[in-house]
């Protein structure tokens, strides 16, 4: 027997939940061929797993890499994890379909999370179009298009998500009325062609403009081209922690009357409360999953930290209403002074303030001799509302265990990797689980991490030849050093790559080996057909 590659001597854990067991993985021509005593076979590349875990590749299922997936350092942090595919297109804010407008007014608001547009060089010009859509004409970008742009470009699979606000920015501009008969018909229309050109279901980012003026008929009426596919509605709520019962209530209220099935992203706070919300949409019929990462703080665009009176859509109208003294002493007012003590400046893209990063905001404020809110309102008009926070969230480890452990949890880091001083969890998520969440606490067994890393998320997203190993499954495969395996990435040093898995297989190709990156690119868009 001669196979492309031969996995020797470890354990696999197959991602069925089953007991891990001895053996030995042959693939061929891309995908998993054989399992078992492979004694005589022989490949022109052969990895000794012998002490390790063989496991199918994790699936990040929120992550913003929309436009950092082609850096071969997000690559490199995200595999050192064994995480072989990302779902993108989050929070309801990515990069396509756009209109010229749109793809400017996302680049600019949403930069502190996704970063600007921007392509592979060799690709620049598959990314821009003259053709009309909708009565617009001049550069845009169709989901099929970008999804052309990560075929073979980076070493890691990708999943698209439609994102609704972008979705009404290209047929409302800024507007925060309702859409008419017509716009919604023609939000619904941009819904239909992006599944059609292989998105995997659509995104909402309630707390963010634009769908912050969504109500629940809107985002129905966008989802209902996915639930007819199948396909699920991924929502960033509108409220979490000890307010998350009315944002899950908006949540299944959606899905009931689109008849979708619902993922809650990045779900967190207090577990009892948050357990039970699950729990009673589940017994009432709700096809619900949610991801969340095992950290205690969060990551996001300072803009969002604005109330719902001053932050507009009309981006350049937000930074004129903060150059108004009236303006400010009402933040100070209304804005709790503990919350200032809470926000860390992640990403400062200013001559001016870039000294800054890393600090706490109350911190920068004082060494300035400025009131927080003053201070604040200075930021966001240097940057062009373009600063990003790290912040804390009111949870508890004991509630992060809990809603681990849940059987419709699955792995998601959240993961930001624009320059600056970001969240560890963009490096460390999937590696901390293990560590802490598996070896050290025990909230999960080996099989059952497995279990809510890779085949459940496969499962939600409709990747059926992944997420577990079988003869006749593509061959994405990390393999683990149960003993090393863990995160090393902190709050003081974010960018720290995680430990004990040196060894990542994707689409049958070698993409890591010693811990470095081999630079085959075999990752493609898994489009959803």
């Amino acid at each position: 027997m001669n196979w492309d590659l031969l996995v020797r001597g470890g354990t696999v854990i197959d991602g069925t939940g089953r007991p891990g067991y001895r053996a030995d993985i042959g693939i061929a021509t891309g995908r998993v061929a054989a399992a078992g005593s492979l004694n005589g076979a022989r490949a022109g590349i052969e990895i000794d797993a012998t002490g390790r875990y063989v496991v199918p590749g994790f699936i990040d299922t929120h992550v913003h890499g929309d436009a950092s997936v082609w850096d071969p350092a997000v690559q490199l942090a995200a595999l050192r994890q064994g995480v072989t595919t990302f779902v993108l297109g989050q929070d309801g804010l990515s990069f396509a379909p756009t209109s010229p407008a749109a793809l400017t007014w996302v680049s600019r608001y949403f930069s502190a999370v996704n970063g600007p547009w921007s392509t592979p060089a060799t690709q620049c010009s598959q990314s821009t179009g003259t053709q009309a859509r909708n009565g617009r004409s001049g550069p845009q970008l169709s989901v099929a298009e970008l999804l052309s742009l990560y075929h073979h470009t980076t070493a890691l699979n990708t999943v698209y998500l439609l994102p609704h606000g972008t979705i009404r920015l290209c047929v409302m501009g800024n507007s925060p009325n309702a859409p008419d008969a017509q716009q919604l018909a023609a939000m619904v229309r941009l819904a239909e062609e992006g599944l059609d050109d292989g998105a995997a279901g659509v995104s909402s980012g309630l707390s963010y403009l634009p769908a912050r003026y969504a109500a629940v008929d809107e985002l129905a009426a966008v989802c209902r081209p996915a639930a007819r596919r199948g396909l699920p509605y991924v929502t960033h709520m509108r409220t979490y922690g000890a307010a998350s019962a009315s944002g899950m209530a908006e949540a299944c209220a959606i899905a009931r009357q689109a008849e979708i099935a619902v993922h809650i992203s990045h779900y967190h706070g207090p577990s009892t409360l948050l357990t039970e919300l699950v729990d009673n949409a589940l017994s009432a019929g709700i096809d619900l999953t949610y991801d969340t990462y095992p950290y205690l703080r969060g990551c996001s665009i300072l803009a969002r930290m604005l109330p719902d009176w001053l932050a507009t859509a009309d981006l350049d109208r937000t930074l004129d209403i903060l150059t108004e003294r009236k303006t400010r002493l009402r933040l100070a007012e209304e804005i709790e002074s503990g919350t200032w003590q809470q926000v860390t400046l992640a990403h400062v893209p200013s001559a001016r303030y870039g000294w800054t990063i890393g600090m706490r905001l109350c911190d920068a404020a004082r060494h300035l001799g400025r009131a927080p809110a003053d201070f604040c309102a200075d930021l966001l008009i240097d940057t062009a509302l373009g600063a990003g926070v790290v912040f804390d969230h009111p949870d508890s480890e004991d509630s992060i265990s809990e809603l681990l452990r849940h059987r419709v949890h699955m792995g998601g880091s959240d993961g930001i990797y624009v320059a600056g001083h970001p969240h560890p969890r963009g490096y460390g998520t999937f590696a901390r689980l293990l560590r802490r969440h598996v070896r050290e606490l025990g909230d999960w067994s080996w099989e059952q991490a497995v279990v809510h890393l890779s085949a459940r998320p496969a499962q939600r997203f409709h990747l059926p030849d992944r997420g577990t190993i079988a003869c006749g499954q593509v061959a994405d495969l990390a393999i683990i050093d149960p003993a090393t395996v863990g995160d090393r990435a902190t709050y003081t040093d974010p960018n720290v790559l995680a430990s004990g898995i040196d060894d990542v297989i994707v689409a049958g190709t070698p993409v890591l080996t010693a811990g470095k990156l081999t630079g085959r690119l075999p990752g493609i868009p898994l489009q959803i057909c």
